[in-house]
């Protein structure tokens, strides 16, 4: 897929509006890149395809979760938790560590006007009504990630997680430890990678 082709798929489904906060968020993003290190140099070009796109094809996975919180899990540099927020109206949650990012992600809140907000903590340490998403992208296997967000989920929570190559065998080891309804669809941006998409999951 073009860049052409990633932006006209976010248009055709979120509207121009959306795009052009998307595009406001980029150059926020760049600007920022040169600071620190958020999203790789070699991938700047394809912002659209390897970043805002692979975050946006999330959104449509989610319109049937229950009412709550999106919450994302290692934000970094704002994927998937900017381009949630800016492309639904569900109050984002973002769970950022690192204070420099965290501090980034404030910024573009702000900037933008999102209904959203930054916790500068780990996950493992975050306690919250649970919520109706949980996502998060190239964070931790997906065992540790179900730990972890233990804290503010439950049965109702949706689970959207973006994985490269290693989706089928990461969903294999934590079918060992979890019960759930798990499927994988297939990445809008790489051939190799898969989003594992989960409900009703419980310890074993």
């Amino acid at each position: 897929m073009t860049e052409v082709e990633a932006r006209t798929w976010i248009e055709e489904r979120f509207g121009e509006a959306a795009v052009k906060r998307l595009e406001a968020y980029g150059v926020l993003l760049i600007e920022e890149s040169e600071r620190q290190n958020l999203i790789a140099r070699s991938t700047m070009d394809q912002l659209w395809t390897r970043h805002l796109l692979d975050s946006a094809q999330l959104v449509p996975l989610g319109r049937d979760a229950g009412d709550g919180e999106w919450i994302d899990i290692g934000t970094g540099a704002g994927l998937p938790g900017i381009v949630a927020a800016i492309l639904q109206s569900r109050h984002v949650v973002m769970i950022e560590p690192r204070r420099r990012r965290a501090d980034f992600l404030d910024r573009v809140v702000q900037a933008l006007e999102l209904d959203a907000e930054v916790l500068c903590t780990s996950a493992a340490r975050c306690q919250r009504a649970p919520a109706a998403i949980v996502s998060a992208r190239a964070v931790a296997s997906l065992d540790m990630l179900l730990m972890d967000a233990a804290g503010f989920s439950d049965l109702s929570t949706l689970w959207l997680l973006p994985k490269g190559r290693s989706a089928q065998s990461e969903l294999a080891d934590a079918r060992h430890a979890w019960h759930g309804v798990f499927h994988v669809e297939p990445s809008l941006t790489a051939t190799d990678s898969s989003i594992v998409v989960a409900r009703n999951v419980r310890r074993r």
